[in-house]
């Protein structure tokens, strides 16, 4: 079993990017593959979250993607569920679904089974959307499974935090 150990740095940014959600009034919906609730477990950790997160899916299975969260099937299949193309989208789809001001989305391959010479293990793709953009960003993270999927999640509270500031 896998425990989330946060240090100094993640708490500042939680509670930072807890505070600016709040005092901006804006609402949050995730979606998430290879990080498994990790990081709706963070946006959740601080009480009163409930006024800023909306929902969270963890959308393990490509199914799902398609079927939840309306990732269309051909381009998993053209660019693979790991990919700038379905991180993009699922922001997007959990923004416009929810209903809320912005959509963040993991998508990646945490290991140790799953990569291949062009998808490594470690290959993390973020992806945040408002009602006006939706941009990407595309990491290397290293470690093993555990370590992955916490850099991935704290990347992405980072991101989220410099967006909303």
């Amino acid at each position: 079993m896998f425990k989330i150990v946060y240090n100094v740095p993640v708490i500042k940014i939680l509670i930072q990017t807890h505070n600016l959600l709040i005092r901006k009034k804006l609402t949050i919906s995730v979606a998430e593959s290879c990080t498994g609730g990790l990081l709706s477990n963070l946006l959740t950790d601080i009480s009163g979250s409930s006024n800023y997160f909306k929902i969270g899916i963890v959308a393990y299975s490509n199914e799902i993607k398609t079927s939840w969260l309306r990732v269309a099937k051909l381009l998993i299949i053209q660019k693979g569920a790991v990919s700038k193309e379905v991180a993009l989208k699922l922001a997007k789809s959990i923004r416009k679904l929810s209903h809320t001001n912005l959509g963040l989305a993991i998508t990646g391959i945490a290991g140790p089974t799953g990569a291949t010479k062009q998808k490594p293990i470690g290959l993390v793709y973020i992806a945040i959307s408002d009602s006006k953009k939706t941009v990407y960003w595309k990491f290397n993270f290293k470690g093993n499974r555990g370590q992955i999927r916490s850099a991935a999640s704290f990347k992405a509270l980072e991101l989220l935090k410099e967006w909303i500031s």
